[in-house]
Protein backbone atom coordinates (compact mmCIF):
# COMPACT_ATOMS: atom_id res chain seq x y z
CA UNK A 1 0.00 0.00 0.00
CA UNK A 2 3.06 2.12 0.56
CA UNK A 3 3.37 4.93 3.39
CA UNK A 4 0.69 6.40 5.18
CA UNK A 5 -0.13 10.13 4.67
CA UNK A 6 0.36 12.55 7.52
CA UNK A 7 -2.06 14.23 8.90
CA UNK A 8 -1.10 16.70 11.59
CA UNK A 9 -3.78 18.07 14.82
CA UNK A 10 -2.83 21.14 16.35
CA UNK A 11 -3.69 21.03 19.66
CA UNK A 12 -4.13 23.99 22.70
CA UNK A 13 -5.10 24.16 25.86
CA UNK A 14 -8.48 25.29 24.48
CA UNK A 15 -11.96 23.37 24.01
CA UNK A 16 -12.12 24.02 20.66
CA UNK A 17 -8.71 22.15 19.29
CA UNK A 18 -10.09 19.06 21.46
CA UNK A 19 -13.38 19.50 19.30
CA UNK A 20 -11.08 19.19 16.30
CA UNK A 21 -9.40 16.15 17.48
CA UNK A 22 -12.08 14.47 18.34
CA UNK A 23 -14.16 15.36 15.13
CA UNK A 24 -11.05 14.02 12.97
CA UNK A 25 -10.59 10.70 14.97
CA UNK A 26 -14.54 10.15 14.34
CA UNK A 27 -14.74 11.12 10.68
CA UNK A 28 -10.72 9.78 9.32
CA UNK A 29 -10.33 7.13 11.97
CA UNK A 30 -13.37 4.82 12.65
CA UNK A 31 -12.18 1.64 15.10
CA UNK A 32 -13.99 -1.15 12.86
CA UNK A 33 -13.44 0.39 9.31
CA UNK A 34 -12.88 -2.38 7.35
CA UNK A 35 -9.15 -1.39 6.42
CA UNK A 36 -7.07 0.59 8.16
CA UNK A 37 -7.25 4.22 8.06
CA UNK A 38 -4.51 5.85 5.49
CA UNK A 39 -3.19 8.53 7.95
CA UNK A 40 -1.09 8.18 9.99
CA UNK A 41 -1.96 10.97 13.00
CA UNK A 42 0.71 13.91 14.04
CA UNK A 43 -0.37 16.25 16.90
CA UNK A 44 1.22 19.02 17.89
CA UNK A 45 1.10 21.43 20.81
CA UNK A 46 3.34 24.73 20.17
CA UNK A 47 4.31 25.66 24.11
CA UNK A 48 4.82 29.08 24.55
CA UNK A 49 8.62 30.24 24.78
CA UNK A 50 9.61 30.91 28.30
CA UNK A 51 10.47 34.32 29.04
CA UNK A 52 14.24 35.11 29.41
CA UNK A 53 14.99 37.03 32.85
CA UNK A 54 16.38 40.89 32.00
CA UNK A 55 18.56 42.49 34.12
CA UNK A 56 15.33 45.45 34.74
CA UNK A 57 13.26 42.79 35.93
CA UNK A 58 14.97 42.50 39.32
CA UNK A 59 15.61 39.63 41.08
CA UNK A 60 12.06 38.65 41.96
CA UNK A 61 11.01 37.93 38.21
CA UNK A 62 14.51 35.69 38.44
CA UNK A 63 12.66 34.11 41.52
CA UNK A 64 9.63 33.41 39.43
CA UNK A 65 11.14 31.46 36.24
CA UNK A 66 11.02 27.93 37.70
CA UNK A 67 7.67 28.30 39.25
CA UNK A 68 6.19 29.49 35.79
CA UNK A 69 8.75 26.98 33.69
CA UNK A 70 6.78 24.36 35.58
CA UNK A 71 3.16 25.42 35.13
CA UNK A 72 4.12 25.31 31.06
CA UNK A 73 5.18 22.05 31.31
CA UNK A 74 2.32 21.15 33.23
CA UNK A 75 -0.28 22.48 30.55
CA UNK A 76 2.01 20.75 28.11
CA UNK A 77 1.49 17.51 29.71
CA UNK A 78 -2.24 17.88 30.79
CA UNK A 79 -2.46 19.00 26.41
CA UNK A 80 -0.86 15.52 25.76
CA UNK A 81 -1.99 13.34 28.25
CA UNK A 82 -5.80 14.66 27.04
CA UNK A 83 -4.71 13.99 23.41
CA UNK A 84 -3.17 10.29 23.69
CA UNK A 85 -6.31 9.22 25.73
CA UNK A 86 -8.65 10.62 23.08
CA UNK A 87 -6.49 8.40 20.30
CA UNK A 88 -6.76 5.38 23.18
CA UNK A 89 -10.32 5.44 23.43
CA UNK A 90 -11.33 5.73 19.73
CA UNK A 91 -8.38 2.51 19.23
CA UNK A 92 -6.10 4.97 17.42
CA UNK A 93 -2.99 3.41 17.47
CA UNK A 94 -0.52 4.99 14.63
CA UNK A 95 -0.19 8.40 16.15
CA UNK A 96 2.69 10.91 17.42
CA UNK A 97 2.72 13.35 20.04
CA UNK A 98 5.20 16.02 19.94
CA UNK A 99 5.40 19.39 21.83
CA UNK A 100 7.83 22.03 20.53
CA UNK A 101 8.40 25.55 22.26
CA UNK A 102 7.58 28.71 19.67
CA UNK A 103 5.32 30.62 18.57
CA UNK A 104 2.24 28.52 17.20
CA UNK A 105 1.86 30.11 13.28
CA UNK A 106 6.51 29.04 13.14
CA UNK A 107 6.18 25.84 14.96
CA UNK A 108 3.09 24.20 12.31
CA UNK A 109 4.48 25.51 9.55
CA UNK A 110 8.11 24.18 10.36
CA UNK A 111 6.09 20.90 11.18
CA UNK A 112 4.11 20.45 7.87
CA UNK A 113 6.96 20.75 6.02
CA UNK A 114 9.10 17.79 8.37
CA UNK A 115 6.44 15.30 8.48
CA UNK A 116 5.51 16.13 5.01
CA UNK A 117 1.96 16.24 6.27
CA UNK A 118 -1.11 16.23 3.77
CA UNK A 119 -3.57 18.00 5.82
CA UNK A 120 -3.43 20.61 8.46
CA UNK A 121 -6.43 20.41 11.12
CA UNK A 122 -6.92 22.98 13.24
CA UNK A 123 -9.87 24.38 15.64
CA UNK A 124 -11.33 27.61 14.99
CA UNK A 125 -11.94 29.62 18.25
CA UNK A 126 -14.54 31.47 16.61
CA UNK A 127 -13.22 34.82 16.58
CA UNK A 128 -14.79 37.54 15.65
CA UNK A 129 -13.19 40.49 12.87
CA UNK A 130 -12.20 42.75 16.05
CA UNK A 131 -10.23 40.17 18.29
CA UNK A 132 -8.76 38.36 15.37
CA UNK A 133 -7.46 41.90 14.28
CA UNK A 134 -5.61 42.59 17.45
CA UNK A 135 -5.44 38.64 18.41
CA UNK A 136 -4.13 37.37 14.92
CA UNK A 137 -5.29 34.27 13.72
CA UNK A 138 -2.96 30.94 13.80
CA UNK A 139 -5.46 29.00 11.34
CA UNK A 140 -5.95 32.00 9.26
CA UNK A 141 -1.61 32.32 8.99
CA UNK A 142 -1.32 28.66 8.42
CA UNK A 143 -3.86 28.73 5.21
CA UNK A 144 -1.96 31.24 3.93
CA UNK A 145 1.17 29.55 4.41
CA UNK A 146 1.54 26.11 4.95
CA UNK A 147 1.96 23.76 2.09
CA UNK A 148 -0.44 21.43 2.32
CA UNK A 149 -4.43 21.56 2.67
CA UNK A 150 -5.68 22.92 5.52
CA UNK A 151 -8.66 22.15 7.47
CA UNK A 152 -10.57 24.45 9.82
CA UNK A 153 -12.63 22.65 12.46
CA UNK A 154 -15.85 24.14 13.99
CA UNK A 155 -17.48 23.63 17.00
CA UNK A 156 -21.40 23.99 15.91
CA UNK A 157 -23.02 26.68 18.29
CA UNK A 158 -25.45 24.76 20.99
CA UNK A 159 -29.01 25.38 20.39
CA UNK A 160 -29.56 27.07 23.59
Amino acid sequence: MGEKKVMLVAMDENKHSSYALEWTLQTFFTPFQSSPSPFKLVILYARPFTPIPVSVAGPSFVDVLPTLEVQIKTVADQITDKARQMCADKFVEDVEVEVIEGDARNVLCDAVDRHHASVLILGSHGYGKLKRAFLGSVSDYCAHHVNCSVMIVKKPKSKN
